[in-house]
């Protein structure tokens, strides 16, 4: 039933899944994450659906083999990805911590047209490596002296530099605050950027980023000067996780500037509340923010991704324009009258005629087409999980309609 907007399958969030996982166990799970679907009428899940035509057309999709093997790395949860139009290359981040093969990302060719997608095969591999040029640990090889495990989320190209930025959402749990670090084209950390202080590890759980729910997004601005970073959760202090009877609190978006590395801007969004309860009632079920991208300068596509035990997948684009939200980086705290950005439902996945929905965390601009329309391109991490897949999306960006 695709056009229900939702996946017969268990799709543990990369930012998610260790959480959930355990939840599952304590729920006993296991049959409801692969059973049938609920029977329900084939409507788009998020509001703002009802009347309005999707801004997206899908062209194609295409997939690469679970647990492929290149060049002795195993490849799976792609979680980031970008394109670089001079070359017609594809970057496309793996979140792995270095348990499966050592931290790194992916060298891709696509041909994307109107068409779909073609070609589609992995050109070459680089490891993430940190200033001394090391690989990144896992967890039974980290010590005190080579303690940082990133958990790599979102990526992008910078034409200016060639070089890439990428995040990492740490693991609060082992003291290792989120991060937004720059990198060469052969993998090597050139910089990271400072923080503000409601970013870093709050003093407890009340305060901070929540463990895997914190850097989940980039947007580079096309003039190069400004970096957005998107949180996937809203901070502990800013409010609830949200259920199916409300959203939870603001998420914030951060903007650095690049000559800096420091912040210099961030506004309050707002994601739904979850577009169905989990089956059974309590079971793990969320929705936050899993990727962004800029428009133009100043507007910002947001992919909101929801998972709900039982019930599947939901996936959503909006816009927003940054201009339309005040200032909170010096609010250490957004209370229940925060100010959100406005925003607009581009697409619900549950219209686009996708055959399977899945737990999509990278979206980057793709190549303009012949009629002069730019592509959209989305990829799903898979988590190493024998019942997901690693699906690419090519869309066509369709001009507004009033």
């Amino acid at each position: 039933m695709p056009s229900l907007g939702v996946a017969r399958i268990s799709p543990l969030r990369s930012s998610s899944r260790r959480r959930w996982l355990a939840d599952a166990a304590r729920w006993s799970l296991a049959p409801l994450l692969v059973g049938t679907l609920p029977a329900c009428a084939p409507v788009g899940l998020r509001p703002g659906n009802a009347g309005r035509r999707p801004q997206l057309r899908l062209l194609g999709e295409e997939r690469l083999p679970y647990r492929q093997d290149f060049r002795h790395t195993v490849v799976g949860g792609l979680s980031g990805l970008d394109h670089d139009p001079a070359t017609g290359r594809w970057y496309a981040l793996s979140d792995d911590r270095s348990e499966h093969s050592p931290a790194r990302f992916y060298t891709l060719a696509m041909t994307v047209s109107e068409a779909g997608i073609t070609g589609l095969h992995i050109e070459d591999v680089t490891l993430l490596r940190d200033t001394q040029g090391r690989t990144y640990p896992n967890r039974q090889q980290a010590d005190a002296d080579h303690p940082d495990i990133p958990d790599p989320e979102s990526i992008r190209f910078r034409p200016e530099t060639r070089t890439l930025l990428w995040t990492s959402e740490g693991d609060v749990n082992r003291g290792l605050p989120p991060a937004l670090r720059e990198m060469s084209l052969d993998g090597r950390l050139l910089r990271e950027f400072s923080l503000p202080d409601m970013l870093e590890l709050g003093a407890d759980d009340a305060h901070g980023p929540r463990n895997n729910l914190s850097f989940e997004g980039i947007a580079l601005s096309p003039s190069g000067r400004h970096v957005w970073v998107s949180m996937e959760a809203p901070l502990a202090q800013d409010g609830p996780l949200p259920t199916a009877s409300r959203p939870g609190g603001p998420c914030r978006l951060t903007r650095f500037d690049l000559a800096t590395g420091r912040a210099d801007r961030q506004i309050a969004y707002q994601p739904d509340a979850l577009p169905r309860s989990p089956l059974p009632p309590g079971a793990p079920a969320d929705n936050g923010i899993s990727e962004i991208l800029m428009q133009d300068e100043h507007q910002l596509l947001l992919l909101e991704r929801a998972y709900m035990t039982g019930v599947g997948v939901s996936l959503a684009v909006y816009r927003i324009d940054t201009r339309q939200a005040p200032d909170t980086l010096a609010l250490a705290t957004l209370g229940p009258g925060t100010v959100v950005a406005p925003k607009t439902l581009v697409a619900d996945f549950s219209a686009l005629g996708i055959s399977r929905l899945d737990n999509t965390e990278g979206m980057c601009w793709g190549p303009t087409l012949a009629n002069g329309h730019r592509s959209l391109v989305f990829v799903s991490d898979d988590n190493f999980n024998p019942l997901q897949i690693t699906q690419f999306l090519a869309c066509e960006f369709l001009p507004e309609t009033n």
